[in-house]
């Protein structure tokens, strides 16, 4: 497997909004690191599901209350698809 085939997509960007990717041991301190991110991603993203179900249960839930839960569904989902992205590189 050469080097290509070996880079972990990071759950971060570059100051230019580049990906950035983790290309050696897939235990260090940056890949420990970013493991711990994707968990608070993961774990942020449940929270926001949470809330997002509340305000779409809630009748009275304007227009605003709406575009706010999906605006944050939207980023959380974006993080998640990052995490499948980088994960499903390691799983083929």
């Amino acid at each position: 497997m050469d080097d290509y085939e070996q880079m972990r997509l990071l759950p971060w960007v570059s100051d230019m909004g580049k990906p950035c990717y983790l290309v050696g041991d897939p235990d260090g301190v940056v890949a420990t690191f970013a493991d711990r991110v994707e968990e608070h991603q993961l774990a942020a993203a449940q929270a926001v599901l949470a809330e997002a179900h509340a305000v779409l249960d809630e009748p009275a839930a304007g227009a605003l209350a709406l575009r706010l839960a999906l605006k944050k569904v939207v980023a959380s989902l974006a993080d998640v698809l990052r995490i499948v992205e980088s994960r499903w590189k390691e799983l083929r």
